[in-house]
């Protein structure tokens, strides 16, 4: 299986919030959860079992500033955008 084909199958299983926080991060950049939240319409019960999906795929990095966790898009979550965008276009 090459990668593009897992992330294709990858795209069926992650939920719609998904896309959307992928979508903020790379138009916005890193980020806290509590901003994240907001700009990408996502719940934050929600959004914190979004983000440990795409962090175990290596779509996203987690990382702690203070008190705050700061999100941010992967290159590899780049990919995995550039990838999904293409099999849409089809």
């Amino acid at each position: 299986m090459t990668l593009k084909d897992y992330f294709k199958q990858a795209a069926n299983r992650l939920p719609d919030e998904a896309h959307r926080v992928l979508n903020t991060l790379l138009d916005a950049g890193k980020m806290n959860k509590e901003e994240l939240s907001l700009m990408s319409t996502t719940k934050r019960a929600v959004l914190d079992h979004v983000l440990f999906q795409l962090y175990a795929l290596g779509l996203v990095e987690i990382s702690s500033e203070g008190k705050s966790k700061m999100c941010e898009i992967t290159k590899l979550g780049e990919e995995y955008l550039d990838i999904v965008a293409e099999e849409k276009a089809i």
